[in-house]
């Protein structure tokens, strides 16, 4: 990366926009100055500025990793403050969507700003040329796009568009640091009317707004085809269209239709005669109450109702059932998931042509015109609109020739047709848009007709990209890799990467192998998660037939595997994302270094399923509530700290908020912003602590606890509570449970303890707990149904 130093960033707009894109920066350490107009009356200048920033951090999910980085913000006005931006390393425009407006505002930036401070906008449509017209030399050299996608936290797409005259040594500056400092996938745009993620996600919500029709689909039958089942949000199309805004869809929608005339799908871009008719009703989504559902709240539970597209009026939602999508649904694969969604012979199935064939036809025709590189498409689609596989993935996946075929054979109206560079591809010998040769991923680039490495960013590595000769043992879950430098990486790949008997294999033999002449071993995981915890179908079968020996074994099984992790003799680093939950939370707090990814949303969740933590993690908690004591402390109310983590299943919502439950240690464990290089990161760490002399630590004897002192409070506290029915009686007994662990068991006194002692009244107490029928009951729910029975 390039000498420049962004400490201090200007937001100038505290819209929804612009006070989350402040957020975002505040939560990497930058000082940040958040500007607005006046407001219209009040005494308070800065008051717009405030009010959006405060309801900002109001707002859910929350736009900040802790709430105490808001102190990092300092608002302002335009009339007072624009002056202060001088000072500023990066200021950007994130005001209204009207040209003029904004040229008014940069025109006096211009003035105001130092020589070689980066200047850009987060317009979603607007041209940068025409934005950076009349502007100085020094202000177009440093001008560019940044387009973030809201929330910007959440959405990792940052699209940066040039205007003609941008340094491209600013570019290259942006595409680092929005990856490594902002943890963005920057994707290089052409300067064209709605960039690329919008301009291809648009066109696929447009299609599908026709094709509903066409089809005679319910909104609720297209949610379900177009949700998880397909690798895309939960939100699917109609629920996503509710939450963005109908509004801003169509103006999207308006926007290409008028500035692509020569788009040959333009006519899809044309808005549907339902949809004019709810835009004209006011019937815009989450905004004014009503959209394509509707929150019936006459009824005892607020039924939600789907909109018929024919009548405009709300009806109950109806199940949809579609062979096609029972089948699929049995696949966990995603690529032979496609497979089967494609190739169905039902009304779904027919769906899945018709969408995947207008959407394939659609994209192979943007290149050149929005980009020249078929990757940035799918990079764009998959941070942006949060798709598990882009465009060009997809067709991939189903088959590049035989969709190619059956998009012929449909004989689809104009503009269905793929371009020509597809045939070509075919033509000569090349069967698809990817591949991996060599530890590496290639596209198929247009202009040459060849392939070429799909690049990445430096400093980083991509699992599933290492050769296949970087496998040193592997089973049916787990993989255990060499990294290089003398590091193993252990990942595995179970259903919700759950912690099962393969995986704790997978992990002991990770271990065994790094302790034959390794330097250390780092524990991350590909995909969506982490990891959701034990499993707890395991457990349950267990419990339900009676084989407590076979159980008392599992959970011995895994925590000593939690044991080694932390008195192994190489350095075990933990690199967890998104969730990680009961036995991935154990396994961190075992670990000798946690880098754990922002977006990590850490819990021992165990009181929700009827038990308490059993693979080591209520002993952790009990240890490091005694490494925190000091001479002097109240240690009653520490332990009421760490009992009410575990008692209420606390999960951070951030990396950073696992610090202040205690599930990460400051000085020790680090959260890393850039998902893309937290596994080089991980691995950097491990040979770190390698190279520092690392020493296997000694088994602990010296672990206070407070015996009948804590227990006190912990039995009075549950009864009170179950006294005011805030919780059941099956709670109140889970909670004297895992106070006996916490506080070592019925001690008379204050006394020093060791952790196998622990550990075996740990595994004890939750043995009593599965022998609990409301404790299966739990179980059985959370199984069955995903939900926690709160019995």
């Amino acid at each position: 990366m390039s000498k420049r130093n962004i400490s201090k960033v200007a937001v100038l707009g505290s819209g929804v926009m612009g006070s989350r894109i402040a957020c975002h920066f505040a939560n990497i350490g930058a000082e940040v100055l958040l500007l607005d107009i006046l407001p219209k009356e009040g005494s308070d200048r800065n008051a717009v500025a405030s009010g959006h920033l405060a309801d900002a951090l109001k707002s859910n999910p929350s736009p900040i990793y802790d709430k105490r980085f808001a102190k990092r913000i300092t608002t302002g006005n335009f009339d007072d403050d624009l002056a202060k931006i001088k000072d500023y390393d990066w200021v950007i425009e994130v005001i209204i969507e009207r040209l003029d407006i904004k040229q008014q505002l940069l025109e006096k930036v211009d003035k105001l700003r130092k020589p070689g401070t980066l200047i850009t906008t987060n317009t979603s449509g607007i041209p940068i040329h025409a934005i950076a017209e009349g502007r100085s030399d020094d202000f177009k050299k440093h001008f560019c796009g940044t387009h973030f996608f809201n929330p910007p936290r959440y959405l990792p797409l940052l699209e940066l568009i040039p205007g003609p005259d941008t340094d491209p040594a600013v570019l290259s500056f942006l595409e680092e640091y929005g990856s490594r400092i902002l943890g963005k996938v920057t994707v290089l745009c052409k300067d064209t009317p709605a960039f690329i993620a919008n301009r291809v996600g648009v066109f696929g919500i447009m299609g599908l707004f026709h094709l509903v029709e066409e089809m005679g689909l319910t909104v609720e039958e297209v949610d379900r085809l177009t949700g998880p089942v397909l690798g895309r949000p939960k939100s699917a199309t109609f629920r996503t269209a509710d939450v963005v805004g109908l509004d801003t869809l169509v103006h999207v929608a308006k926007g290409v239709q008028a500035n692509c005339p020569n788009d040959e799908q333009n006519a899809t871009f044309a808005l549907p005669g339902y949809l004019q008719q709810m835009v004209e009703k006011n019937m815009l989504g989450s905004k004014t109450g009503k959209g394509f559902f509707f929150k019936d709240r006459s009824t005892p539970k607020g039924d939600i109702l789907q909109l018929d597209l024919k009548t405009l009026e709300y009806k109950p939602q109806v199940k949809p059932k579609f062979a096609t999508l029972d089948a699929a649904r049995k696949e966990d694969d995603l690529k032979k998931r496609m497979t089967i969604l494609y190739t169905g012979s039902d009304k779904a199935g027919e769906f899945y042509r018709k969408s995947f064939h207008g959407l394939f036809a659609y994209v192979s025709h943007r290149i050149p015109e929005i980009t020249d590189a078929l990757y940035k498409i799918d990079d764009a689609m998959r941070a942006g609109f949060g798709w598990e596989m882009g465009p060009f993935e997809l067709w991939d996946a189903v088959g590049v020739e035989k969709a190619l075929k059956d998009l012929r054979d449909s004989g689809s109206g104009a503009g269905m047709t793929a371009a020509k560079w597809v045939d070509e591809m075919l033509a000569a010998g090349h069967s698809s848009f990817y591949k991996v040769e060599g530890g590496k991923r290639l596209y198929y680039d247009i202009a040459s007709k060849s392939y070429k490495p799909v690049p990445r960013a430096e400093g980083t590595i991509v699992l599933g990209e290492l050769p296949e000769s970087s496998i040193v043992w592997k089973n049916s879950q787990a993989v255990v890799r060499d990294l290089g430098d003398g590091i193993l990486c252990v990942s595995w790949n179970s259903k919700m990467n759950t912690i099962g008997a393969e995986v704790i294999q997978g992990l002991n033999k990770a271990i065994d192998l790094a302790e034959q002449g390794y330097k250390g071993l780092v524990v991350y995981n590909d995909g969506a998660l982490f990891t959701a915890g034990a499993n707890v179908g395991m457990i349950f079968m267990m419990a339900v037939e009676q084989e407590y020996d076979d159980l008392d074994m599992a959970i011995r099984t895994f925590q000593n595997t939690m044991m080694r992790m932390r008195h192994s003799s190489i350095p075990v680093v933990a690199a967890p994302h998104q969730l990680c939950l009961g036995g991935g939370t154990e396994l961190c707090l075992h670990a000798d270094k946690v880098v754990a990814h922002a977006e990590t949303y850490m819990g021992l969740v165990e009181f929700g399923v009827g038990v308490i933590p059993g693979g080591g993690g209520s002993k952790e908690f009990a240890l490091r509530l005694s490494d925190e004591l000091k001479e002097g402390d109240i240690r009653i109310n520490a332990l009421r700290e760490r009992f009410l983590t575990i008692g209420q299943a606390k999960v951070s919502t951030s990396g950073e908020e696992a610090f202040g439950l205690g599930y990460l240690r400051r000085g020790t464990d680090e959260v890393i912003v850039s998902r893309a290089h937290q596994l080089a990161y991980a691995k950097e760490c491990a040979l770190d602590l390698w190279e520092k002399g690392y020493t296997k630590p000694p088994m602990r004897t010296d672990i206070k606890v407070l015996g009948r002192e804590g227990l006190g409070i912990v039995y009075v506290g549950a009864n009170s509570m179950e006294s005011g029915h805030y919780i059941s009686e099956h709670d109140t007994l889970i909670s004297q449970k895992l106070g006996h662990v916490l506080c070592g068991g019925d001690l008379s006194e204050p006394t020093e303890v060791s952790e196998q002692y622990l550990l075996d009244l740990e595994r004890k107490v939750f043995l009593e707990l599965c022998m609990q029928r409301k404790t299966l009951e739990r179980l059985q729910s959370i199984i069955t149904s995903g939900k926690v029975l709160r019995n």
